[in-house]
């Protein structure tokens, strides 16, 4: 049996996803620029699919911007807010549990001069609204906040955050990183004050290479890609037709009957963590129920190195992640996890299980099962 539990590093598509990538790659190629049929034809895919975006989100056609993935976004969202704000101030305010995407974009602004306040997070990975609040200041121009941490699955109060901002220093941008959230929750950004939003398509069952970051109509962003002016300039270069036409399809499909696709996930987590307890030595870092994520479970295994019970699983056709899939190439243990007070022993001893549409239960006993059988092996060889 094979049981993928890595979706919060990349989904399998859905078939109506694969369905209109081939065809706007085999059929409806035209470039979105070109003034024959075929361009027609493509620039129709890309705006069907900002349409379906912006209604998801209840905002403007206009308001979204088609990116590369949610790192683009992510950097669009910091660098081209930073940039175009200036002038107002030079203070940034985020958080120590942030994706790398973030914090090493927060790292290159502060080389440019930029001043960044880096908020704590408590033992469930939220940060403190009255901290916040104490850090805001006259110079701060932009605020970047998760919405769901992508390694414990952590849910900040993001509409709260929004009214402290807008009422305390209305003019500071707030951007959200929404990739673990997008498809999992009703995301409102009018009404929860979020000015900035990144997403990814291959989070969400859509296709890789492609995601958006809103930008609300009256925030000021600079563009980080300059060239034919597409996108109204805020984005140039000819549009990823297949991968945007992918991503409409992704949205179309994962929010329909959208409230029991969320359903369905919450009951996957709380079947994985209902057969934990019957595992020995283990420690669950999520909160139970929604009042985290529906789709991740990070777990700490005593005594025993997660790469190495990483890979005994994938021996048995179980895929898991020991962190960040795109910090994989940054060694070193889990800030998240050392944010939220995780033991020392357990920082470099911890693995996430995270769920998408595509799961089953019985992929679930199949892992129990398994972990059952390996670890007392592993548990022989744990260093002393």
């Amino acid at each position: 049996m094979e049981a993928y539990f890595d979706n919060s590093a990349t989904t399998k598509v859905f078939d109506c996803v694969k369905e209109i990538v081939v065809k706007t790659m085999t059929e409806d190629y035209g470039n979105p620029a070109s003034r024959h049929i075929k361009g027609v034809e493509a620039e129709r895919y890309i705006r069907d699919a900002r349409s379906v975006i912006a209604k998801s989100l209840r905002v403007l056609d206009k308001e979204i911007v088609f990116t590369s993935g949610g790192s683009e976004s992510n950097n669009m969202a910091l660098i081209g807010g930073a940039m175009a704000n200036r002038r107002r101030g030079g203070h940034i305010i985020s958080t120590n549990v942030e994706h790398s995407s973030v914090y090493n974009t927060l790292g290159f602004l502060e080389e440019q001069g930029f001043e960044i306040t880096y908020l704590p997070v408590d033992s469930h990975g939220h940060i403190s609204l009255s901290r916040l609040k104490d850090s805001l200041r006259q110079d701060t121009i932009l605020v970047s906040v998760m919405y769901v941490n992508n390694e414990v699955g952590s849910v900040e109060p993001v509409e709260e955050i929004g009214k402290i901002i807008k009422e305390c220093q209305p003019h500071a941008l707030f951007h959200v990183d929404g990739i673990q959230a997008y498809g999992k929750y009703e995301i409102r950004p009018k009404r929860q004050g979020i000015d900035l939003l990144s997403v990814s398509g291959h989070k969400l069952h859509g296709p890789k290479g492609v995601g958006f970051l809103y930008i609300d109509e009256k925030a000021k962003v600079k563009p980080l890609i300059y060239g034919g002016g597409q996108q109204k300039g805020m984005r140039s270069g000819t549009e990823n037709v297949p991968g945007v036409a992918g991503l409409g399809a992704a949205v179309r499909e994962i929010y329909r009957d959208h409230q029991a696709k969320v359903d369905y996930l919450y009951g996957l987590k709380a079947y994985l963590m209902e057969r934990l307890g019957e595992v020995e030595g283990c420690v669950i870092n999520s909160q139970p129920g929604r009042e985290s994520a529906p789709q991740i479970v990070s777990v700490s295994f005593e005594g025993i190195r997660s790469e190495v019970l990483l890979h005994a699983l994938e021996e048995r056709g179980i895929y898991v992640s020991s962190g960040s899939a795109c910090s994989s190439s940054h060694p070193g243990l889990s800030g998240t996890l050392k944010g939220i007070g995780v033991r020392p022993e357990l920082l470099d001893a911890t693995l996430r299980f995270s769920f998408g549409l595509f799961n089953k239960k019985e992929e679930i006993d199949y892992a129990i099962q398994v972990l059952k059988e390996l670890l007392p092996v592993l548990c022989r060889y744990r260093r002393g």
